[in-house]
């Protein structure tokens, strides 16, 4: 029988771990506890990268290069298979002056791969690639909020915000703050702390390293070697894993789900999460300027189709915002949108319009399931007066060719820990990765003063607002939330999966091992 691990729908609670759960689900955890034994080359399969990838952590523009990095270096903290922040590099941390002001003090005798020892200085320089004039980095918005940050001794570093940010410890979990050794100017050596010596790193194809002997992490890194393969062809992935060539795989193919079940050779995990696809409209670009046209696009699509069809229901609609049913702060009281082929035609009348011709590009490197959504949603739509005009994009360019260059695409995002982790990288005016280029005035005043709001009834109903304003105004369709769904061989061993990220929210070459 199929070894499928599934999760339980809980909520994380627990002190500052409350805003954890902001658009998250807890990890799970197998049936079986073992104890983490070494040894075997782990390899796995990825999908996102690029041949434009590098190291240089402010530069990372999808998942996949952050993931293969973290096999050679860590953050300062991290979240935990329960998705709860706990220390990494920081042996403890703490936020004085409400929130304006954070002490972390650092692990003791932590080595880096060239030998050097850990300090805060380490830490001063690799934040620092992000807060640059000229950096492009996703966590710039959070990390721009820095007002100092200093070294107070060898192994206490104090950083103080401009303003109170009751969430700014969990923007150094992302994949984008990892550590790197003060002064490094060649980023693809990788050097870190973490559990793998990189030897090979080939942009867009593979990543290989070795364990390090001086990795300071109980029970992690327990593999002797790993290799991370960048495999786009989901079909590749699936057969490369059933033959015994991969011992892991981002992403099953949901269309040969049933199928991978069936083999008692491998071990599906399923966690639904706060990952979510998006289908973004330039606002600045004509006809996607117009707020009815937005609208009406917004009408045509059917999202339970979506997820009836193309999930095989291991999802939940959206609602054109990216907050998930399963956080605190999702506004329930806002009226799920449906498909309605009359709305659709109201709001192009109100738009001067007929009927509407659009190009939406698209590919399965999106969820493995771009395209076909794509296809899906150019039958509901053209129920409504819409023709969309589906363009197939090829997927080893999707992110530097299509991505926030072509009007209206497919894309996603993974979960981010806060409400405000992913409306400061993709929804405030200057947020990075805002891949709709949309402004809204009110939105980023309600940002800012969510950001430093103690009080959670008070932050509930800013981030509540946040959402009716996209749901209303916003350039971007958010139709649905995917169950995170990787597989394993049954040689793997996990221990609790976090589903913030697949792959055990990306850290499955430092967490698991050959059982």
């Amino acid at each position: 029988m199929t070894k499928t691990i599934m999760t339980n729908r809980r909520q994380i609670l627990a002190g500052m771990s409350a805003f954890a759960a902001a658009g998250l689900m807890g990890g799970i955890t197998p049936a079986r506890a073992q104890a983490p034994r070494k040894g075997g080359k782990f390899r796995y399969a990825i999908v996102g990268a690029s041949i434009s990838d590098a190291f240089d952590p402010s530069t990372f523009a999808d998942i996949a290069p952050g993931m293969m990095s973290w096999q050679s270096r860590s953050n300062l903290v991290e979240l935990g298979p329960d998705l709860k922040l706990r220390p990494e590099l920081a042996e403890s941390y703490e936020g004085t002056d409400q929130a304006r002001k954070w002490i972390f003090k650092l692990r003791k005798g932590v080595e880096f791969h060239n030998g050097k020892t850990l300090s805060p200085e380490d830490i001063i320089f690799s934040l620092g690639l992000h807060t640059r004039p000229d950096s492009k980095s996703s966590i710039k918005p959070t990390l721009d909020g820095i007002a100092d940050m200093k070294a107070d001794g060898k192994d206490t570093l104090i950083i103080t915000l401009k303003e109170p940010n009751a969430d700014f410890p969990f923007a150094l979990a992302d994949y984008h703050a990892q550590i790197l050794p003060a002064g490094t100017t060649n980023f693809n050596d990788g050097i870190g702390t973490g559990p793998y010596v990189m030897k090979t790193f080939d942009p867009g194809v593979r990543c290989t390293g070795t364990r390090f002997a001086n990795y300071w992490k109980e029970g992690h890194g327990n593999f002797d070697e790993v290799e991370c393969l960048a495999i786009s062809d989901s079909t590749a992935r699936m057969n490369a894993l059933s033959t015994g060539d991969l011992d892991a795989v981002m992403f099953v193919d949901l269309k040969t789900l049933s199928l991978i079940e069936r083999n008692p050779a491998v071990k599906v995990i399923k966690v639904q999460s706060g990952a979510h696809m998006t289908l973004p409209m330039h606002a600045t670009v004509a006809p996607f300027d117009n707020n009815d046209v937005r609208l009406a696009l917004k009408f045509a699509l059917d999202r339970q189709e979506l997820v009836d069809k193309l999930l095989r229901g291991n999802g939940v609609v959206g609602n054109d915002h990216p907050i998930p049913p399963s956080s605190p702060y999702y506004a329930a009281d806002l009226p799920q949108r449906a498909y309605d082929p009359d709305k659709t035609r109201f709001h192009l009348k109100k738009a001067g319009l007929d009927k509407l011709t659009v190009q939406l590009s698209a590919s399965n490197v999106i969820l493995d399931i771009g395209s076909d959504t794509a296809s899906l949603y150019r039958e509901s739509a053209a129920k409504a007066g819409i023709d969309i005009e589906t363009v197939q994009e090829p997927a080893d360019s999707y992110w530097s060719n299509v991505w926030q260059k072509k009007p209206f695409c497919a894309s996603y995002f993974g979960a981010r820990p806060t409400p405000d982790g992913i409306f400061s990288l993709a929804y405030g005016t200057k947020a990075p990765w805002n891949e709709s280029f949309w402004s809204n005035a009110r939105f980023d005043e309600l940002m800012k003063q969510g950001r430093a709001e103690l009080d959670e009834a008070k932050r509930k109903a800013i981030y509540g607002e946040m959402q009716r304003i996209l749901n209303e105004e916003g350039s971007t369709i958010v139709p649905l939330f995917p169950a995170v769904i990787d597989a394993t061989s049954d040689k793997i061993a996990t221990g609790t999966v976090a589903g913030n990220l697949n792959m055990d929210g990306g850290r499955a070459a430092d967490r698991w091992w050959f059982a």
